[in-house]
C-alpha cells in the first residue's frame, strides 16, 4: 500500500506536504511477537499498517495484560506516535502479532502537518475519538459482560479474521487478549466443549455451533475502528 492510501485528506495536501510525508517515511518490519511501541518511553511515531497484524495493549495493576485493540492492513495507530499530539504520555505498547510491515512517520513531521493543516487536524481528532470511544466500550465490557460471552465473540472474531472455523491459536494467548488467567479460559473453553460449541485439540480450536455462539457473543462484538 501507498502512503496516499492511508489519509483521506491526502489530495487536500500541497505537493510540498506530500512529498514531506513522502521522503520522510521509513518501512520497518516485524517478526511476530517483536516489540514496535514500547508505551510512553517511545515516541516512535504514526504506524500505518500494509502487511500482516498489531496488536495495542496495556499491562493492569495486577500485571496482566488487556488488548485494546488489533490493527489490520490499511489501519494506523495513533498512540504509537501520541507524543506529537499531546506532551502527555499514553502507556500503550505495540506488538507485531503476526510478522508485520509498517511505513512509519516521524512524530515531529506529522505534529508539523497539524499544526498548519486543518484537514490533518481533524482527522487525527477523529481518529483519537474513535479509538477513546473503542478503549471506553471495552472497560464497559469487562465491568458488565461475562466471560463466557466475551469469549464466545473473540473465538467469532478469530474466525471472521481467519476465514475459518479451526482457529490456530492457544489458550494463553486468548487470555492475554481478554485480560484474564488461561485457567479462566481454559475452563470455560473446556464448558463450551461439554456443550459441543466448540471441539479442542492442541493448538487449534474448532468452533461447532457458530450460531449458539453469535447468540452468547451478542452485545460483546468488539467493533472495529479503520
Amino acid at each position: 500500500m501507498e502512503i496516499s492510501e492511508f489519509f483521506p485528506f491526502w489530495k487536500k495536501l500541497t505537493p510540498q506536504e506530500q512529498q514531506l510525508l513522502e521522503e520522510s517515511t521509513a518501512v520497518r518490519t516485524y517478526e511476530k511477537g517483536e516489540i514496535i511501541h514500547d508505551g510512553s518511553r517511545d515516541c516512535t511515531g504514526l504506524l500505518l499498517l500494509t502487511e500482516g497484524q498489531m496488536r495495542a495493549y496495556t499491562v493492569t495493576e495486577e500485571g496482566r495484560e488487556l488488548t485494546l485493540f488489533r490493527l489490520f492492513p490499511g489501519d494506523i495507530c495513533m498512540f504509537s506516535g501520541y507524543c506529537a499530539v499531546s506532551s502527555v504520555p499514553f502507556p500503550v505498547t505495540v506488538e507485531a502479532w503476526e510478522p508485520t510491515r509498517v511505513l512509519v512517520i516521524p512524530s515531529a513531521v506529522y505534529r508539523g502537518l497539524m499544526d498548519t493543516s486543518l484537514p490533518v487536524a481533524r482527522f487525527t481528532s477523529d481518529m483519537m475519538a474513535a479509538r477513546l470511544s473503542e478503549m471506553m466500550w471495552l472497560m464497559d465490557q469487562i465491568l458488565s459482560r461475562g466471560m463466557d460471552s466475551r469469549l464466545a465473540a473473540l473465538l467469532l472474531e478469530e474466525k471472521s479474521i481467519s476465514g475459518s472455523a479451526t482457529l490456530h491459536t492457544t489458550h494463553e494467548q486468548l487470555a492475554r487478549q481478554l485480560s484474564s488467567a488461561r485457567e479462566v479460559v481454559s475452563r470455560m473453553l473446556k464448558y463450551f466443549q461439554t456443550e459441543k460449541l466448540v471441539s479442542l485439540s492442541r493448538g487449534t480450536i474448532t468452533l461447532l455451533d457458530e450460531k449458539a455462539l453469535e447468540l452468547l457473543a451478542e452485545g460483546s462484538k468488539r467493533p472495529h475502528v479503520k
